[in-house]
C-alpha cells in the first residue's frame, strides 16, 4: 500500500513539474513573440535590413548560403524563423515557390505585405514552430533558415523533427548560423576573454537590451535565449533521420559580435588581432534519406 502510495505522489510530482515546466515555456515563448512584434517596426526602417534596396530589385542573401545553396528555381522552400520575409522573398525572385513561418505576428504581416506591394509571390504563416506541422501540410524539396535562430529554440530534437516532417524524401534542409563557439566569448573585450557558457541548459539566458541588434532606442526590451553546442545540432538532425552531407565553418560574420572587429569591403566583420583565428559563422546542409 505504502509503495502504491509512494507511486503514485511520485508520479504526481512528476506531472506537476510538467505542467510548470510548460507554463513556464509559454511565458517564454510569449515574450519573445511579443519582443519581436517590437523589433519589427524598428527593422524595418533599419538599415541594416536594407529594405530599400531590396525594394529596388536587390536581393538580402548573404554569400554563404547564395554560393552553397543553389539552383533553387522551380524548388519548393520552406523558410523557418524568417522574421518580415526578405530573405524569403529573396529566395522567391530565384525562382523558388517560398513558404515562409514565423512566430511574429507582426513580422508576417509586414512580410505580406512586401510580397503584395512587390509583386512576389510567396506565402506566410505565423505560427510557433513546433506547432507547424498543426497548421501546414506541404512537403518541401528545401527547408532553409539562417543567422541568429537556434538561440531562440529551447528543444532542438522537436526543431530537427519539424525539419525532417516537412521534407520531401531526398529534401534537403540548409542552415547558415552564427558559430556556437563564438559565443563563449565576451563581446565586450578585444582579448578573446571567455565569459559565457557553451552547453544547453533548461534554463534560459535572460538578456535585456537598448532597442534591437540592429536599431537602437530608449527602450529597454527584454527576451530569452538557449545555448546549443555544435553536438546538440548534429545529434538532434541525425536523431531525426537526416544525414549530414557538409559542414563550413568561417572567420567572419555579419556585425560586430566582440568588442575590435573591422568591417570590410564585403561588409562582413572580423577580428584584426586574431583574424583567422576563431569560427563565427557555420554552415550544414543535411539529406532526408528515409
Amino acid at each position: 500500500m505504502r509503495t502504491a502510495q509512494l507511486t503514485l505522489a511520485v508520479g504526481r510530482l512528476a506531472e506537476n513539474f510538467y505542467d510548470r515546466r510548460i507554463h513556464f515555456m509559454g511565458d517564454y515563448l510569449n515574450s519573445n513573440r511579443q519582443l519581436w512584434n517590437k523589433w519589427t517596426p524598428l527593422h524595418e526602417q533599419s538599415l541594416a535590413y536594407k529594405v530599400a534596396e531590396f525594394k529596388s530589385g536587390g536581393s538580402t542573401l548573404r554569400p554563404v548560403e547564395h554560393n552553397e545553396l543553389k539552383n533553387v528555381a522551380g524548388k519548393t522552400l520552406l523558410h523557418l524563423q524568417c522574421h518580415f520575409g526578405l530573405d524569403t522573398l529573396s529566395w522567391a525572385r530565384e525562382g523558388a515557390d517560398v513558404v515562409g513561418v514565423d512566430l511574429s505576428d507582426e513580422s508576417i504581416n509586414l512580410a505580406r505585405s512586401l510580397s503584395s506591394e512587390l509583386d512576389i509571390p510567396a506565402t506566410f504563416i505565423c505560427s510557433e514552430l513546433l506547432d507547424l506541422p498543426n497548421v501546414l501540410t506541404r512537403q518541401f524539396d528545401i527547408v532553409f533558415t539562417s543567422y541568429g535562430v537556434l538561440n531562440w529554440l529551447s528543444d532542438l530534437k522537436g526543431w530537427a523533427d519539424v525539419i525532417a516532417h516537412f521534407l520531401k524524401p531526398d529534401g534537403i534542409f540548409y542552415i547558415v548560423e552564427f558559430h556556437p563557439f563564438s559565443n563563449i566569448f565576451d563581446s565586450d573585450s578585444p582579448e578573446l576573454k571567455v565569459a559565457n557558457q557553451y552547453f544547453f541548459s533548461e534554463e534560459p539566458f535572460r538578456f535585456e537590451m537598448q532597442g534591437s541588434y540592429a536599431a537602437e532606442t530608449n527602450e529597454t526590451v527584454y527576451g530569452y535565449n538557449w545555448k546549443h553546442s555544435l553536438s546538440d545540432i548534429f545529434n538532434a538532425l541525425i536523431g531525426a533521420g537526416l544525414q549530414i552531407e557538409s559542414f563550413n565553418e568561417f572567420p567572419f560574420t555579419l556585425r560586430e559580435r566582440i568588442s575590435g572587429m573591422v568591417q570590410g569591403e564585403d561588409d562582413l566583420w572580423r577580428l584584426t588581432k586574431q583574424n583567422g583565428m576563431v569560427p563565427f559563422l557555420f554552415s550544414l546542409q543535411a539529406r532526408k534519406v528515409n
